[in-house]
């Protein structure tokens, strides 16, 4: 009778694990469903983390969406980042990354392998480390700012500019506090991204992709 207990209570068990990868997959899979009607021909695919990838175009902007889970920040809660990039080219022969608090760790960055660190202009957050690959050629610093300046820092966190488009990296969710502290668990992304949240970041990157070519046709 205490085998079979156990057998049942084992299965139980399975079952209810079962259940819950089922539903964290389904969910994830919608992230994008509330922003999807946005695009034009949209194209999608799902990475390994089973969050999707969205791109195509808005407005006759291309533009691309990611979702980076990151479980891996050392004294920080898990987080679930926003990549949102806009991948079109300008007329730019340097890439500038401002990467806010930087920890190191970070999964969905490149700002480590960019040669060379510059102090941080006035207007910038004095919380970011600036990285580039040839600082005689930046971008106009106070334009920058500016539009930085439009975003909220605590949920901010990269901007790059690039001869190859901009992106803005976003925190969209941080683990439950209690949950993760007592049972390590790092669930994240069960409701779909809405369209309140991603609308003023593509925005953002519309409005300074306009003034970087605006300021970039003056030179």
């Amino acid at each position: 009778a205490v085998f079979s207990g156990l057998a049942l209570l084992l299965v139980a068990v399975t079952w209810a694990i079962y259940q819950r990868s089922k539903a964290r997959r389904v969910a994830r899979a919608r992230y994008f469903s509330e922003v999807a009607a946005l695009f034009e021909a949209p194209l999608n695919a799902v990475a390994a983390t089973g969050f999707p990838r969205l791109s195509g175009k808005i407005n006759g902007t291309l533009f691309d969406l990611q979702v980076v889970p990151d479980t891996l920040t050392f004294r920080k809660l898990p987080a679930l980042w926003l990549l949102v990039t806009l991948p079109e080219p300008l007329p730019l022969r340097a890439t500038l990354d401002m990467l806010m608090r930087p920890m190191g760790t970070e999964p969905f960055t490149n700002h480590s392998k960019l040669p060379q660190q510059i102090a941080t202009p006035a207007g910038f957050p004095p919380d970011c480390v600036i990285r580039t690959d040839d600082p005689q050629a930046l971008p106009d610093a106070a334009l920058v700012a500016r539009h930085v300046a439009g975003l909220n820092p605590d949920r901010l966190k990269e901007v790059v500019i690039s001869p190859k488009g901009l992106r803005i990296v976003w925190l969209i969710e941080e683990a439950d506090r209690t949950r993760y502290l007592l049972f390590r668990d790092a669930e994240m992304g069960a409701t779909p991204l809405p369209r309140a949240t991603l609308l003023p970041l593509i925005g953002a990157l519309r409005d300074l992709q306009a003034d970087l070519t605006a300021e970039l046709a003056k030179e």
